[in-house]
């Protein structure tokens, strides 16, 4: 896997949605950081990107293994006819079913 390279995502969550292609930005296993952008698909997103920061350091323990604690941020055009907390909730859900 190589920055810039792109793949086509199913998907499968009831989303309307069927494809989104996304091209991977930032992958750095030292810092544990991963950056996608969305260049394409059948869904409304002109502008869409998120970054994931995992933050292996935590205090909680799980199941006797040390806690990773996941701070997502995302950056997203609100299409013409939706609310921002429309495009928000697309988002979270859009995030939350991508491999």
């Amino acid at each position: 896997m190589h920055i810039g390279i792109v793949r086509e995502v199913n998907v499968k969550s009831g989303l309307p949605a069927i494809v989104s292609k996304e091209r991977l930005e930032l992958l750095d296993d030292e810092e544990h950081i991963f950056s996608m952008r969305i260049v394409g698909g059948d869904h409304r997103l002109k502008i869409f990107s998120t970054e994931l920061l995992f933050h292996t350091v935590h205090p909680e323990i799980i199941d006797g293994r040390p806690g990773t604690m996941v701070t997502e941020s995302f950056v997203v055009d609100v299409p013409e006819g939706n609310t921002k907390d429309e495009t928000c909730y697309f988002c979270r859900g859009f995030d939350q079913v991508q491999p």
